[in-house]
């Protein structure tokens, strides 16, 4: 079953708080409301909550458009949600609009409003600038498009992307550049946007195209998923090898720290997002 929403009304007339989330399927694994709910803290805003959505696809729409009533200013979204709260917005900034994925829904003035976060803080987590440089990308989804989209924005010399569907790899290069391959080759930066090493179950390779040794042909390692309280295969693979890695929870606080903005208009603090996404 999904979330089911409560009105936000409180006894004793007290003031409405004002509610954040995360909406994904699952989203049991998310640090988001951990790191979320101690910068809320940080800056004073007593009155806001940010909490678990837990939304089948099914009923992803439906949920979304409950969301305002129910005391909603936004939500970050997550697998497998992003097209489809692309697809749901009034409005989208560019950026959301030429990813044609959203992680980031604001509610404002009866509208929808779409935008797109992690594109921006793949690229400024980076130990080198893009430009020139080449990249593979290992997946499909709404991440690996702000993944490929941010790359070629970036300057990316070639951005390359494989898929278990090479169908799905082939519509995004056509949709948004990039080559499509078959099987994983040596490049300047590789990022994985599947969901391996997502579930503690299955800490193994098993489902990428490459194996520990094969990480030595990357000069950075990027990796989306995050674990429960252990790196993933990948993450561990590239340590190993004293290759620059970037883990999944410094993509989350950047992402995060981006949304935290556009949700509540104060700075984020970076460093309390960071403490607390680390420590859960």
């Amino acid at each position: 079953m999904g979330v089911r929403l409560a009105p936000n009304v409180p006894p004793g007339g007290e003031r409405p708080e004002t509610r954040l989330g995360v909406l994904g399927w699952p989203v049991g694994h998310s640090r988001s409301p951990a790191m979320h709910n101690a910068a809320l803290a940080a800056v004073g805003l007593a009155g806001w909550r940010y909490q678990l959505l837990p939304v089948p696809p099914e009923l992803f729409a439906e949920t979304v458009r409950a969301l305002p009533a129910a005391g909603f200013r936004g939500v970050n979204v997550t697998i497998p949600h992003k097209q489809a709260a692309l697809a749901l917005a009034d409005r989208a900034s560019e950026r959301a609009r030429g990813i044609g994925a959203a992680n980031t829904l604001i509610f404002e003035a009866g509208e929808i409003i779409a935008d797109n976060t992690d594109a921006p803080a793949i690229i400024a987590a980076l130990p080198f600038a893009p430009a020139g440089r080449t990249a593979l990308v290992l997946g499909a989804g709404g991440s690996a498009r702000a993944a490929v989209w941010a790359l070629r924005d970036a300057g990316a010399a070639e951005v390359r992307v494989w898929n278990r569907t090479p169908e799905r790899a082939q519509r995004i290069c056509a949709e948004l550049g990039g080559t499509a391959v078959t099987a994983a080759a040596p490049a300047d930066l590789l990022v994985n946007c599947t969901s391996s090493g997502l579930d503690a179950s299955e800490l193994s390779f098993k489902s990428l195209p490459l194996g520990a040794d094969d990480v030595s042909g990357y000069s950075c390692v990027v990796d989306l998923p995050y674990n429960r309280g252990m790196d993933t295969p990948l993450v561990t693979a590239a340590l190993a090898r004293t290759i620059p890695v970037l883990d999944g929870l410094e993509i989350l606080v950047g992402q995060g720290a981006l949304s935290f903005e556009r949700f509540t208009a104060r700075a984020a603090p970076v460093d309390v997002m960071r403490a607390a996404a680390r420590a859960r």
